[in-house]
């Protein structure tokens, strides 16, 4: 990548966090940026992920102990892991080398503590002195367990985490009500990792991020990608629907899109769509204090304007089956267990998919086979957490300046058989 010049085009492809936050960090340090996305801004799991920037959320879910248990999880309606059973044949590469990174857990935590630990911060520097800043808030992210002995059941997390530096505290059922009242008697026991955020609209604040890289000279095309034309090593066009479109780089943020074209780069991470779900529950009679994990259904509550999202589960099915019908239905029954009480006016059902590679560190850096096209993809479940700090090192990298953090764990060279 060459030095930015103040006439230099870039080409972003994909408008969600990561590619508006590209757009925006690019757009600052001189560059002509063209973004485009095949719908719009936010328009997958930007748009419907649980709101939460969650700088401590570094465990991956491929830990010592899940091969045992995935089996039984996938054949019970009240676990939130689920499987297309038609898709298998076309998973089991991917699932074999995902779950032989149990192994790897050390690394794999120290890679996401590198991108996720300033998350606030980095949402700051984006969104500070624009429009898009009134949907950031610094808040806590509070665990919620049915005792202390679950919460103790997850120690291995926790002592991740706490090698890490993240801060945390443990709370009593009477901390956590005291804390909020509407967590009284939800939960008898709970943690608070401190130094987190929230985005009280996550759709509305890439949004507004992409309408200030518009009002300040950006220009967004509708295109669906095609094709990558590379010749000798660079990348010299990319074929879309409304035809060719040439730049001196070119930044691919595809979400879990990017496979084909990652392939063609040169790219051997497995990368899959980890199918995620939520719920809103519109003008909602409870309003938390702060989002809230719920241990044991591994999903997240969080209160967003006008309704309550509740958003997890895992569900294995490819980019192309329709949405399942019971994570659906596991979530209504596991938010109606938790609050009883809850009022609304209707509910609002969505699924969309994460981008995970096999070992959950996203693919950030240079293209193996075309010197001028950077990659920001595979960020599972922590786009939107990591979305502006990935923004930042691939406009660092397009603009020929050295990141001040290894970036060797992301490399889309990397081999994952560790």
């Amino acid at each position: 990548m060459g030095d930015a010049l103040t006439n230099e085009t870039i080409m972003v492809v994909g408008a969600g966090i990561v590619g508006v936050a590209t757009a925006l960090w690019l757009q600052r340090d001189g560059f002509e940026v063209t973004l485009i996305d095949r719908e719009g801004p936010a328009a997958g799991t930007s748009y419907g992920n649980a709101g939460v920037l969650a700088s401590g959320s570094i465990v991956p879910v491929s830990v010592p102990g899940l091969l045992t248990k995935a089996p039984s999880m996938l054949f019970s309606r009240n676990q939130p892991l689920f499987l297309k059973w038609s898709y298998l044949p076309r998973l089991l590469p991917f699932l074999r080398q995902y779950l032989a990174q149990s192994r790897s857990v050390e690394h794999i935590a120290g890679g996401l503590h590198d991108l996720l630990h300033d998350s606030v911060d980095q949402h700051h520097a984006l969104a500070d002195g624009t429009p898009a800043a009134r949907f950031l808030s610094n808040e806590d992210w509070i665990y919620g367990y049915a005792d202390r002995e679950a919460y103790l059941a997850d120690g291995y997390g926790w002592d991740i985490r706490r090698l890490h530096g993240v801060p945390f505290e443990e709370m009593s059922a009477g901390d956590l009500a005291t804390y909020d009242p509407s967590l009284s008697e939800r939960f008898g026991f709970g943690v608070r990792l401190l130094q987190h955020g929230r985005i009280s609209d996550p759709g509305a604040y890439v949004g507004a991020l992409m309408d200030v890289f518009c009002a300040k000279g950006g220009v967004f095309q509708k295109a669906t990608i095609r094709d990558l034309a590379v010749e000798d090593g660079t990348c010299v066009g990319i074929e879309t629907d409304t035809g060719v479109l040439t730049a001196n780089q070119y930044v691919l943020t595809l979400g879990a899109w990017s496979g084909p074209l990652a392939k063609k780069l040169g790219i051997t991470v497995p990368l899959e769509s980890e199918r995620g779900y939520h719920l809103e529950y519109v003008n909602p009679s409870i309003i938390l204090k702060s989002p809230v994990m719920v241990s044991a259904g591994k999903f997240a509550m969080n209160s967003m304007d006008g309704r309550l999202r509740c958003a997890g589960v895992v569900e294995f099915g490819g980019l192309d089956a329709p949405a399942s019908k019971a994570p659906f239905e596991l979530l209504k029954r596991q938010v109606k267990d938790l609050f009883p009480d809850l009022t609304y006016d209707r509910v609002v059902e969505w699924m969309g998919h994460r981008p995970s590679t096999a070992d959950s560190l996203p693919v950030i850096g240079q293209a193996p086979h075309a010197s001028n096209v950077l990659l920001g993809y595979g960020h599972q479940h922590v786009g939107l957490t990591g979305g502006p700090k990935t923004g930042r090192w691939l406009a660092q990298l397009a603009s020929g300046r050295a990141p001040n953090t290894d970036l060797a764990a992301y490399a889309p060279s990397r081999s994952i058989n560790r």
